[in-house]
């Protein structure tokens, strides 16, 4: 293959890769079918800047419910429910791993939160 075409190929393949790249990462109506199922012991609630809810784990991972104080859901009462506990996780697959986005969040068959319809 000659230089011109060579350079040609890669910058298509830069291209297509910086295109599907973003809407890959984007979780839009997770499926439980769609999700790792994990569980985790909760040591810290807070809120975030964007008003996510901040989860986390006794190993210091972190995992979050988007716009979480938007959707109704109350710091206190979670921490009431959640904290020192363990929980299990619905957490959307990514074609590169496992999103930290929470899609279900439930103790036992308590189901405390769900974007699953």
């Amino acid at each position: 293959m000659k230089k011109p075409a060579l350079i040609t190929a890669l910058l298509f393949c830069i291209v297509l890769i910086l295109i599907l790249l973003p809407s890959s990462c984007i979780i839009k109506n997770p499926q439980p079918e769609e999700c790792d199922i994990e569980t985790k012991k909760i040591i810290k609630i807070e809120v975030s800047s964007s008003n996510d809810i901040v989860f986390s784990d006794n190993h210091g991972d972190y995992y979050y419910i988007n716009k979480g104080i938007e959707r109704g859901l109350i710091l206190d009462s979670l921490n009431a429910k959640v904290l020192n506990k363990t929980v299990t996780l619905h957490l959307p697959k990514l074609w590169f791993g496992t999103s930290e986005h929470i899609a279900q969040l439930a103790i036992d068959d308590d189901i405390i939160f769900t974007e699953f319809k």
